[in-house]
């Protein structure tokens, strides 16, 4: 799948016939249809290769960062932050050029750490930054590093020595920052957003005020009046100019990011970096067509699917009421979107051994399970093939088993994955007393004697796995071309576009989403 489709041209030959290549070496070529269906998903995946002309004419190189601002980052943070924040520089310079307005402050969605905001603040850019984060522990840390990355000026407190020593560390300190939740809330604030808090301006090395500010809300859609509200006290001076920014908004927050555009008229343009789709509700109810399955109910599905939330996938109104032989709209279920996720372009040949071993050795422990009649196997009254599972009607109700992850030791060989796996689920109050009973007998003979006798199977799902994690490149450009559909029927954007900012090779995530008022 990563060869040049030109060199696996089977028009002329018959698939099935033995060729040599130049070395005299016999091999099969691929089923013609495999061919096809190869070319049918590189047509529909976005193209992943660096193509923005803002990033090579930027004037900022692209090494800028240095060190005591990019403390605490990887090698493939680095790149992200610097990246992003070259474009966004761009782009802000742009705008002012063709509108009449520059833009004043950045809002950074879902900030975290802060990495892209405390790069931004600093020079040569020196932008003003909102960042805005839900956990309190982040935004701690995020402080920690502004201090080191010689942003802000470094707390000195000042104790009584006597009183110190006496009692230790267990020294009160006043709160450093000011709940607005205390006072009443203002008409028109959005539920869910009660729990914002802001911290006061602090004070850069030489005196003068930060330009980074922090803000712990949970953001629940994309209304911004109570930060716009925060930017102009003590006197609006002036209406703010915002651009919202984000690096890899998790599931909903992105989309949450493209509606700030739409609702808040100070929005002036959005740049956001999607990730973690796997997090992305949905907005369209389980289709009515029955679709066959080779796996039993699983509540996660059931749960995800019936979500019908207004705030997830799909967001454009061409998606939703798409028409396809299954009824109208665009679905991906949460296995499509996970395995969206996946770059398998990216693959070492360690990490496909590694990640195919783990992926057999559950799938094997689920057949284990099956047979120790702990769950229920695939289908309920009929399985794909149309012939009737006798344990799966009695074993429904079962507490699914999610076994979750194990350390690395435990994928030294099948039987010490299988021990490990046994130990969780008997710490499990919901699974040990079953575990204990199915499973207690269980001999490691057996547990070779599963191993081999299956163990040709890992091959076909290495294949189809293989083929998932490629087939999800066309997921991820539809939720891409979403967004993008979404600002394009909105009457506020005035343009909106989707570019490659990342080396797909460090950052497979690597689309920007952009739309300007």
């Amino acid at each position: 799948m990563r060869d040049e489709l030109p060199s696996l041209d089977t028009s002329d030959v018959r698939s099935d016939v033995e060729n040599k290549d130049s070395l005299g070496s016999c091999h099969l070529l691929p089923p013609e249809s495999l061919v096809e269906y190869i070319r049918q998903v590189r047509s529909h995946s976005l193209d992943r290769s660096i193509s923005s002309l803002r990033l090579e004419h930027s004037s900022i190189p692209e090494d800028v960062l240095a060190k005591h601002v990019a403390v605490g980052m990887k090698p493939k943070k680095i790149h992200e932050v610097s990246s992003l924040a070259r474009y966004v520089d761009s782009l802000s310079s742009e705008l002012s050029l063709d509108h009449p307005y520059r833009i004043s402050h950045f809002i950074d969605f879902g900030s975290g750490q802060n990495y892209l905001g405390r790069a931004l603040a600093s020079s040569p850019y020196g932008k003003k930054i909102i960042a805005i984060e839900s956990k309190p522990l982040n935004i701690d840390g995020a402080r920690t590093m502004d201090v080191t990355a010689k942003l802000v000026r470094k707390e000195v407190i000042l104790r009584n020595k006597k009183q110190y020593r006496s009692r230790g560390k267990e020294v009160c300190r006043l709160p450093e920052r000011e709940a607005i939740s205390n006072h009443p809330q203002n008409p028109g604030t959005p539920p869910g957003n009660d729990s914002l808090t802001r911290t006061k301006p602090e004070e850069r090395q030489d005196g003068h005020e930060t330009n980074i500010r922090y803000v712990q809300s949970v953001i629940q859609d994309g209304n911004l009046d109570p930060v716009i509200a925060s930017l102009l006290q003590p006197s609006p001076s002036s209406d703010p100019n915002l651009m919202v920014i984000s690096l890899h908004s998790c599931g909903n927050l992105l989309h949450h990011g493209l509606r700030s555009l739409k609702l808040n008229p100070s929005v002036r343009a959005v740049a956001l970096v999607g990730c973690c789709y796997n997090l992305l509700t949905e907005r369209l109810p389980p289709p009515l067509s029955e679709q066959p399955t080779l796996r039993s109910e699983n509540p996660r599905l059931q749960q995800t699917s019936s979500a019908c939330d207004p705030h997830g996938f799909p967001m454009s109104e061409r998606f939703l009421n798409y028409n396809h032989p299954h009824g109208p709209g665009i679905r991906f279920n949460i296995t499509a979107r996970m395995m969206a996720v996946q770059a398998p372009q990216n693959w070492t040949e360690k990490d496909r051994n590694s990640f195919f071993t783990r992926h057999f050795y559950r799938a094997l422990f689920q057949k284990i399970l099956v047979d120790k009649e702990v769950v229920a196997g695939p289908g309920h009254s009929e399985d794909i093939m149309g012939k009737r599972n006798p344990r799966s009607s009695s074993l429904e109700d079962r507490p699914q088993i999610i076994l979750g992850s194990l350390r690395k030791q435990c994928y030294t060989s099948f039987t010490a994955y299988v021990r490990a796996a046994i130990a969780k689920l008997k710490n499990d109050p919901a699974h040990s007393e079953k575990i204990t009973k199915c499973m207690g007998g269980l001999e490691d003979e057996e547990i070779l004697w599963y191993e081999k006798t299956y163990a040709h199977k890992k091959k076909e799902l290495s294949i189809v796995w293989s083929l998932m994690a490629f087939s999800a490149g066309v997921v991820e450009s539809a939720i891409v071309v979403d967004r993008w559909q979404w600002l394009r029927e909105q009457d506020e954007v005035k343009e909106c576009w989707v570019e490659s900012i990342f080396d797909y090779a460090i950052s497979p995530r690597n689309l920007v989403v952009v739309g300007v008022r």
